[in-house]
């Protein structure tokens, strides 16, 4: 990424810290006016470098797992993704390599709700695979 310098990588280094931290703070962080921080988060934004500001919860008992799924080789990987975005459960969704080709982290209330969604992973038209680890802690 040639078009970020080393102050746009401050900006998104005290972001990923706490996304709620001012423009003002992060302009004395990284020597730069507010102004300028906020045009330059507002570029790093359209340019799709920051792809969204989200945040982390602790609602007590939650349920999360890791599902490693197969796609069959005659539909396309970035279709089967697609139709995982729009589903209860998934938090997020990774393309990869290797013996399986996408990677989902699932949420839920509950162990039931992550088997649910797993249930519905595997109906979807496509599927070939799947693989599921239960996480157990969360260290970061």
């Amino acid at each position: 990424m040639s078009y970020i310098d080393d102050k746009d990588r401050k900006i998104i280094d005290s972001l990923k810290e706490d996304s709620r931290r001012s423009f003002v703070e992060i302009a004395d962080t990284v020597g730069l006016s507010e102004p300028a921080v906020r045009r330059r988060v507002k570029k790093l934004v359209e340019k799709s470098v920051i792809k969204r500001f989200t945040i982390d919860t602790d609602l007590g008992q939650v349920a999360s797992a890791i599902a490693l799924i197969s796609v069959s080789p005659l539909i396309p990987t970035p279709q089967i993704s697609s139709k995982l975005l729009k589903m209860n459960g998934v938090n997020s969704i990774y393309e990869i390599t290797g013996q399986y080709d996408i990677a989902v982290v699932l949420i839920g209330s509950n162990i039931a709700d992550i088997n649910r969604c797993i249930d519905d992973i595997r109906r979807l038209d496509g599927v070939s695979n799947t693989n599921t680890v239960i996480i157990l802690k969360t260290l970061r």
